[in-house]
Order: C-alpha cells, then structure tokens, then sequence
C-alpha cells in the first residue's frame, strides 16, 4: 500500500512543520520516483483543521529566572546540581539534557536524565558518581541518574556512569531508556580509556539489568543525538548531530527472528542487523543533497536507505564514509519522537553557511517532521 501525498501530508502535517520524508508503508520508499509533490499548499491549513488552536498561550516571565510558563502552569524543582543529593551521598550531577519519564511502583513516576559531561572528571566539579558495578569507561564524566517522584518523597540515583556526552535519546516500548554519546572520541583521545559514541540501555526500574554497561554497537558509533523505536517493525531511527560534514539519520533495521524486551539490545552482534542512513529525492527525482534545501513548509520528500559500510567507525566517522551524493544530510539533527505511526525529527539549525542560499527559514529555523509510515 502506498501513500499519496495529500493522504501523507495529511496524516503527517504539523503547524510549523517544515519536511515530511514519504514513502511506501512498509519500507518508507524504495525508489526514487516513489514520492509525492512538493506542492503542498494545503498542508498547514489541512493540520490547523486537525489540531485546532496551537499552543498554550504567551509564556510569564518567572521572577525567580528559572522557567518561563503560561498561565495556569506552576512548576517544583525536585534535583539541582550541586545542591540536591543522591540515595549514594553524592551531589546530583551537571549538564541535565535528554529525558523521559515512565510509570514506576506504586504510582511512582520515574525520571532519566542524561548528564552532558564530555571528556575526563577532573573536567567537572559534578560528574556522575563512579557507582561500582554501573560504570562503563571510569575516566568519563556522563551518564544518566534515576529520579523517583512520589507526591511525599523524592529519591535519585545512578543508572549509568562513565559515558560521554550523553545529549539525547529516547523511550523504548517495553519501558527503558537508551542513552546516546554525542561524541566520537576514541580510547586515548580527551583521557578516554574507551571507545564512545554509542547507544547504552538504561532501565529506570529494575536496577540489577544496568549493571556491567555495554554499548550496543550494531546502532553504530557516531555523535548520536536521539532514537526512537518503531513499535510495529521494530526498527530504530537515530539522528547525528554533527558538522564538516554535517550528520545524518539513520535506519536500524533487526535481524530476522529478533525480538526487542528488556535487555535483548545488549545481547546483539557488534555487527546484527542492517544500519542505513537516508537519501532524499524531490518529485522530480533529483536528489536533495542537504534538508536546507527545504524552503516550503509541508515539502514532502522520497526516501532511499543507503548501508553503511563500516558502523564502529575503526578509521573514518561514519558521515565521512559517504561520497556527495550518496546521502542527504543535515545539520544539528536533533529530536526526535515516535507518534501517530511515524517519527517527527527536528533539525534546529539554519545559518548562513548552510548549503541553502535561500533566507534564513530555510532549514531548521521552524522544526522539520519526518514520518516515517
């Protein structure tokens, strides 16, 4: 079954979305020409009718400098860095980024940061405590912390340390987080004694599966930003952060009779399943060398996926081993989330050094979606 591009922009369109990647249901194209218009004068109107109003009105500035709400919104700091403690005895760590929240016992909510710390400890005046047993690389400085909210109580402790750079991630159906290295260096580089630029599993709940950390490596190892996870197909898509050359998206495909669950990633070959990134085409066909191009608002692309030949990067970055226009790249891919049966990626970058010579909208100024159905 293949979409057409008013079905498509009609079921993917968000207010303020800028590119929406179409395909078939089933491989999110194939072929070049398997692809709608960029015609889509109707997409924002058609997503205004669906959604309604937008938004929750201006935000109030806070008096006390923290966070800027609307009206109705309150909010309680319940960590601080340097200043609230873990169940351990140390200072909750710095650099809070990526999260996600998941039901926990007894009502509880539990919460996974990501701690962006790069490079050695001695960087940092609070690391992620080096808590024996949960500890990948001990000369790194990130990780993630667990925080346990109840109405009357608030705990927090390690989830994983001695990681890198941890910026974003994402949630997983079966109810963990995977973490991911926004750097590439390697043993040796920055006091690194291991290898980084890997996705790591965190589960919030049953802490005796986080221990002995162990990158799954078959994601590849690159400057990782977020990943979702395809509840159907079981597929990963993960977004690179990067520059000269700018990063990609890529596609985890599973190997056959793979089933995902609470530490089934870990356990997979360096080299399991198919690792992708992604080549866009416009309606003509021709292809689109950077998502900058992008200057209308609902632009709908066709999709390619290209393999990547070497994932661990043993000599040459992963975006590095890809000649022009055997990709389509992007910069500062970022967020990302699964919903509606498809993933929503932004892309928040848009300069005057981007390939695009158009205005400044062009890219990533407004968020770009891309679904993958």
């Amino acid at each position: 079954m293949s979409l057409t591009r008013r079905d498509f922009a009609r079921r993917s369109a968000l207010t303020g979305a800028g590119v929406a990647l179409a395909g078939s249901v089933g491989a999110l194209a194939t072929a070049p020409n398997a692809l709608a218009s960029t015609d889509t004068e109707s997409a924002g109107e058609e997503s205004a009718d669906r959604h309604g109003s937008v938004g929750y009105g201006p935000l109030i500035p806070d008096p006390k400098g923290i966070l800027a709400l609307p009206a109705g919104f309150s909010y309680r700091v319940i960590t601080y860095s340097g200043k609230t403690k873990l169940e351990s005895g140390e200072f909750t760590p710095s650099n809070h980024d990526g999260t996600a929240t998941f039901d926990g016992p007894r009502g509880a909510t539990l919460l996974v940061n990501n701690h962006e710390l790069k490079g050695p400890r001695a960087n940092w005046k609070y690391p992620v405590p080096l808590t024996e047993g949960l500890v990948y690389d001990p000369a790194a400085a990130g990780g993630c912390t667990v925080v346990e909210v109840r109405r009357d109580k608030v705990a927090e402790w390690v989830g994983i340390a001695g990681t890198s750079t941890n910026c974003a991630g994402g949630s997983t159906p079966w109810g963990t987080w995977l973490t991911g290295e926004e750097t590439e260096d390697r043993a040796g580089q920055n006091g690194m004694t291991k290898d980084h630029g890997y996705i790591f599993e965190v589960d919030p709940e049953d802490r005796r599966r986080n221990r002995d950390p162990k990158p799954v490596k078959a994601l590849g190892r690159y400057a990782h930003e977020a990943v979702v996870v395809d509840p159907k197909r079981g597929r990963l898509y993960l977004t690179e952060d990067a520059s000269t050359p700018n990063g990609l998206l890529y596609r985890w495909t599973p190997p056959q009779g793979f089933e995902h669950g609470h530490g089934r990633l870990r356990t997979l070959a360096d080299d399991a399943g198919a690792l992708q990134a992604f080549k866009c085409f416009d309606s003509g066909g021709r292809f689109v060398d950077d998502l900058s191009r992008a200057t209308r608002i609902g632009t709908v692309y066709g999709v390619d996926w290209v393999d990547v030949p070497d994932r661990d990067a043993k000599t040459v970055s992963v975006r590095k081993q890809f000649a022009a226009g055997e990709v389509t790249r992007a910069r500062k891919l970022e967020g990302m989330w699964w919903g509606d049966g498809g993933v929503y990626i932004v892309s928040s970058y848009a300069r005057e050094e981007s390939p695009s010579s158009t205005t400044a909208r062009s890219g990533s100024t407004t968020p770009s979606a891309a679904r993958s159905p």
